[in-house]
């Protein structure tokens, strides 16, 4: 997986591909809202799975009802790479639906 750091244009024009996702001081970012503590709390270990998978870790924040995921690339210098999108989709493909309140 590449590794090389994306242009803004190009991180840009992915992220339309990633309705919900941000790119906020070079991560990008989502949060997910469920309907209980539990449910989020769940879905941590899910994302886990896919980020052990795909060797490459976001900073997870788990809330009440909510689950937030920032990203970037620290062997890259702490920028977006193409990795970032990788986990972006699939987690993405994990959690359809639910979107923060």
């Amino acid at each position: 997986m590449a590794t090389e750091p994306l242009s803004q244009k190009d991180i840009e024009d992915r992220l339309r591909e990633l309705p919900g996702w941000a790119w906020e001081e070079d991560r990008l970012t989502r949060t997910y809202g469920f309907g209980s503590h539990l449910a989020a709390a769940a879905m941590v270990v899910h994302v886990a799975q896919i980020q052990d998978e795909l060797d490459h870790h976001a900073d997870i924040v788990l809330g009440y009802r909510t689950l937030g995921l920032a990203v970037n690339t620290h062997s890259a210098g702490g920028v977006v790479t193409e990795k970032d999108f990788e986990l972006a989709q699939r987690v993405e493909e994990i959690a359809p639906g639910h979107r923060a309140d």
